[in-house]
């Protein structure tokens, strides 16, 4: 089809069906679609929110025509069957984080304000997810009214139902189905990610002494991130400790002193960006010898950590040419039974190994007096950045925008990584600044464009035309 009369097209079915397009993205961010295993049923593993999200989208998909399947509750699945039984897929994903604290809007309803729409998941990922599939019903409708021939590959939609806490629904359908020719999924930054970092983490446990003059070490809220709070209680008298930069001292009891660390919170994959206040009240704790001899190691080696973001101070840091340096950040730290529990997030490049990253922080912990044991290890993945499939994505989008851009890589992990042949691929565009009221993923207030919005439906209805050209 005559390239001008595809984007006529376009125009046309944004002014006919946008706000059918936000109805249906309101229907899904209505369903508060958080994971709860307490309350998992046969055909909803990761409880009631999910199941009816999913419901929700299949009726959906089932209304525009295509053909739908469930996946036992974990995933599900809308064909536009094409002229062969590959497929080009989509992935997006209907469960959400939780609402949380801090909203000034209600966040399960998709509230309209200025161009813009609030609501949990309207960026992540429900909001995406419609639009992408609407760019399937868009192709669909020029087949149906003999405007385009059918596809030469099927196109498959495929509706995660866990991917904020595992995406074990992705390693459920995997083990079931295979994989498409290509997939994309709708949930990272334009214009094109095709690789993203290896993902890592462990933790350190040191023991607590009795007699030690730390009574406790607590900071940080997730493993994969920088941590803004923490704080020690230690044995002092909190009027003899001097005042210090980011450090607040209180008297926390007699002959106990709270030894309190202001940070700067920051993603674990951009962590240069933050300031750890674990690693300010270390520092303090250091500096002031508010620690016995054990107690000394082990914040020698916490400070190792936590002040070269890179790994150096643990002897894994490297580089490659597609994702840069690796990243290193001590996201937690606990006092549990008796112990210091230190986390460990690292997100790695192809210079380096899983294996060989436990050998180095086990030989640093255990000279260090502490223990180790490692959680996640995933290696990175990478595509060619000049593959057709990924040069198709990045025409779609120059082609679309008028823009330039050039492919990228990114330390954070999505769908993408779990398939043979993947990218991640928009909506999001971190560099253009929004409203103050209007909030990010996981935050408050979650907005996002509807210019945005609109412009990835013009790329990704383009997108499955170029992808549909292409030979498997």
């Amino acid at each position: 089809m005559d390239e001008t009369l595809i984007n006529d097209k376009i125009d046309a079915y944004l002014d006919e069906h946008w706000d059918d397009i936000v109805a249906d993205i309101d229907t899904l961010v209505r369903i508060p679609s958080v994971e709860e295993l307490d309350k998992a049923a046969e055909g909803a593993p990761y409880g009631p929110g999910p199941r009816e999200a999913l419901t929700a989208a299949l009726k959906m998909a089932e209304r525009m025509g295509l053909e739908t399947c469930d996946v036992e509750g974990h995933i599900g699945y809308a064909d536009l069957p094409g002229g062969t039984d590959g497929q080009i897929g989509i992935i997006g994903h209907m469960d959400v984080v939780p609402a949380g604290p801090g909203w000034t809007f209600e966040p399960y309803e998709v509230t309209r304000k200025d161009g813009y729409l609030i609501g949990r998941g309207v960026i992540d990922d429900k909001g995406p997810s419609v639009v992408a599939l609407h760019a399937v019903k868009f192709w669909k409708d020029l087949q149906d009214a003999g405007v385009a021939e059918r596809f030469p590959y099927t196109v498959r939609f495929l509706f995660g139902a866990n991917e904020e806490t595992g995406m074990a629904d992705v390693t459920y359908y995997r083990e079931r189905y295979a994989d498409p020719l290509f997939l994309f999924t709708p949930d990272a930054e334009f214009p094109v990610c095709y690789g993203e970092k290896g993902l890592y983490d462990g933790f350190v446990t040191a023991p607590c002494s009795p007699a030690g003059r730390i009574v406790e070490l607590v900071g940080g809220v997730a493993t994969n991130a920088v941590p803004g709070e923490a704080h020690a209680i230690v044995r002092a008298d909190a009027a003899d400790l001097p005042a210090a930069e980011r450090i607040t001292v209180t008297a926390e009891g007699e002959g106990l002193a709270r030894i309190a660390g202001a940070g700067r919170n920051a993603h674990a994959s951009t962590p240069e960006a933050g300031v750890s206040a674990i690693g300010v009240v270390v520092d303090y704790l250091l500096a002031n010898g508010l620690c016995d001899d054990a107690e000394r190691t082990f914040l020698g080696f916490e400070q190792r950590l936590i002040a070269h973001t890179d790994g150096s101070g643990l002897g894994i840091a490297c580089e490659d040419e597609h994702f840069g340096p690796l990243t290193a950040v001590g996201g937690t730290v606990r006092t549990q039974d008796g112990c210091f529990v230190q986390s460990i997030d690292i997100r790695f490049p192809t210079a380096i190994t899983a294996d060989a990253i436990t050998e180095k922080i086990r030989a640093a912990a255990e000279a260090a007096g502490c223990t180790y044991r490692t959680g996640r290890e995933e290696e990175p993945f990478l595509m060619d950045p000049q593959s057709p499939v990924i040069q198709a994505l990045l025409s779609a989008y120059n082609e679309a925008t008028g823009e330039n851009a050039e492919t990228f890589t990114m330390g954070g992990g999505t769908y993408a990584r779990h398939f043979s042949n993947a990218a991640s691929f928009g909506p999001e565009k971190s560099w253009e600044k929004m409203p103050e009221w209007v909030g990010s993923m996981h935050g408050p207030d979650e907005g996002v464009s509807e210019q945005l919005l609109k412009d990835a439906f013009r790329i990704y209805a383009l997108t499955l035309g170029k992808l549909m050209k292409l030979e498997f």
